[in-house]
């Protein structure tokens, strides 16, 4: 009889070991499908014109309707006690995740609200403020910069609440709504906030460097190109003043043949890796002239340097000064500031570890490099709070997409988006360790 029964109650464990699988895997289904209303959120994001077209000129009124998207896209992040909600310098957003562990330090992810402005007089396959699906991709301007990140990351938290998930390590969630006119408010704000609370990060995450595939030459294969550093910037303006006249009786010199020349002389040969290999330069404004047959009193140049890690601000003017080598060009700098420190990238740096695990658990195909952002963050802004900041989007790139980063049919397919959720959910649970994880193994499941 006891035999009849120890075998009974193993058949009985057994059969209700099946179910109990059945129902997990059921549950765990529903967690990866992806549902039509997180598609909706997020073209409703996108059409959302939250466009900064200088620091005192931002689309207030769109700026609010993005806020009550959030809270309507994402009530458990904002219904968790496990989550600090608050709303910095009228727009922008700190999350605060309590962590379980208050002995890890925590980290901190960044992006932004704002784009800049788009226009479908510019030749878009879709309106810009669309959200038109072509092809399984999302077209409209934010696809790439920056929205897929903001609803990428808060995706990723509302899946992990869901599960009933408590970070070890607490985290930090800042949505900047001005970072495309430098972040003098929001950023600049938030930063504020957290040094009167004297936090203290492990490392910063913000956008960057992509997923590239093709789009360096002597790169082979595709690779993760994790932003350690972040170029400085200067804007400097060059002009010449001359005695004006009739076009009639021309000079030998013009001021704008004067200028003309001392700007050829800034310039140089731009390869494909040019921005990622030295300082850059450009000319983006010239003026000079009033009427066809009048000789102008004066020419204006504005040129813009990308400035190397390797090299400074007064490095950069030191150099156009002799290279331009004229006095009759008066050189006026406009604004300016140094590359950013570089983050520490070796194999016992926790934070670009920890990316580079998370990057190769969603992509385990890819190399991961360090590499220097050729663009500029508002993540300068928190060189106080900590000292590694690194800058990535687990966005792939093929040859020509990266100029559809403020530029024309911006999109981004709908695989993409998913990997880009899947990278923060993996990286937030991937944070929960105190000692750096072993080499890549295993992936997270969502």
């Amino acid at each position: 009889l006891s035999k009849q029964y120890f075998y009974r109650e193993m058949l009985l464990r057994f059969l209700w070991l099946i179910v109990a699988v059945l129902c997990l895997s059921r549950g765990t289904n529903k967690r990866v499908a992806r549902s039509p209303s997180q598609w909706s959120r997020t073209r409703k994001a996108i059409r959302i014109p939250t466009v900064s077209y200088s620091p005192t000129d931002i689309n207030a009124t769109a700026l609010h309707e993005f806020s009550r998207l959030l809270r309507k896209a994402f009530p458990t992040v904002f219904s968790s006690s496990l989550v600090q909600h608050e709303v910095v310098a009228d727009y922008s957003h700190l999350f605060t995740v309590q962590g379980s562990q208050p002995d890890l330090v925590p980290y901190m992810l960044l992006a932004h609200i704002d784009v800049v402005p788009a226009s479908e007089s510019d030749g878009w396959d879709a309106p810009p403020f669309s959200a038109k699906e072509i092809d399984n991709f999302i077209y409209g301007r934010g696809t790439l910069d920056d929205k897929e990140c903001v609803m990428g990351m808060l995706q990723a938290l509302e899946y992990l609440l869901l599960k009933g998930y408590r970070p070890q390590r607490g985290f930090y969630i800042g949505l900047g709504h001005d970072e495309e006119v430098s972040g003098l408010n929001g950023a600049l704000n938030i930063v504020r906030l957290l040094k009167q609370r004297n936090v203290h990060l492990s490392f910063l995450l913000d956008e960057g460097l992509l997923v590239v595939d093709g789009v360096m030459k002597g790169l082979d294969g595709p690779a993760a190109l994790i932003g350690v550093s972040e170029k400085g910037s200067a804007t400097v303006k060059l002009s010449v003043t001359s005695a004006p006249g009739h076009s009639s009786m021309p000079p030998r010199e013009s001021s704008i043949g004067i200028l003309a020349a001392a700007v050829k002389r800034l310039l140089a040969l731009k390869p494909e890796t040019n921005a990622f290999s030295r300082t850059t330069t450009a000319v983006t404004m010239f003026n000079a002239g009033v009427k066809v047959n009048v000789l102008p009193s004066v020419a204006e140049a504005y040129v813009n340097f990308r400035i190397h890690s390797a090299q400074s601000l007064q490095e950069v003017l030191d150099l156009v000064d002799s290279t331009v080598g004229d006095q009759r060009v008066k050189v006026e700098v406009v604004d300016g500031f140094d590359p950013l420190p570089v983050s520490s990238y070796s194999e016992t740096s926790y934070g670009f570890q920890i990316i580079k695990k998370s990057i190769l658990d969603v992509f385990p195909q890819l190399t991961v490099a360090p590499g220097i952002c050729v663009a500029n963050t508002d993540s300068r802004h928190f060189k106080d709070l900590v000292a590694d900041i690194y800058r990535f989007i687990p966005i792939w790139a093929k040859a020509g997409d990266a100029q559809r980063i403020h530029g024309i049919n911006e999109r981004i397919s709908k695989k993409n988006y998913e990997d880009i959720v899947g990278f923060y959910f993996t990286l937030i649970q991937n944070c929960d360790v105190k000692e750096l994880p072993e080499t890549h193994s295993g992936v997270h499941e969502f």
